[in-house]
């Protein structure tokens, strides 16, 4: 199973403060990957990859890109994984979440 790149998503307070502060740690916005204005943004430092959310979900959560995120589904769902929140479509871009054991959330986010 192919889970892709892996980032963490951040729900933060304020994003342009949380954006300098990330900046200062020399983390840079990937263009065409969101923006202040937009409430959400993609930042990477060498490997690292983390995301800044805005008002979108309450807690962090653990992200992968899959490029075939209905795959993976199918594949946790074989294994007995509880999908909470499914994929929506047969094709296309696409997400889905469940929780690990001890109540964390993981994405799979096909863009």
């Amino acid at each position: 199973m192919e889970l892709g790149l892996f980032s963490l998503s951040l729900s933060v307070n304020n994003i342009s403060e949380s954006k300098a502060f990330y900046e200062a740690l020399g983390f840079d916005a990937m263009p065409s990957c969101g923006s202040v204005e937009d409430k959400w943004l993609i930042m990477k430092h060498g490997q690292t990859m983390i995301g800044l959310f805005e008002g979108m979900f309450e807690n962090n959560i653990m992200t992968f890109n899959p490029s075939d995120v209905r795959a993976v589904q199918a594949t946790l769902e074989a294994e007995g994984i509880d999908i909470n929140v499914p994929v929506k479509g047969d094709s296309g871009p696409g997400h889905f979440m469940v929780k690990d054991p001890d109540g964390n959330s993981i994405m799979f986010d096909q863009f």
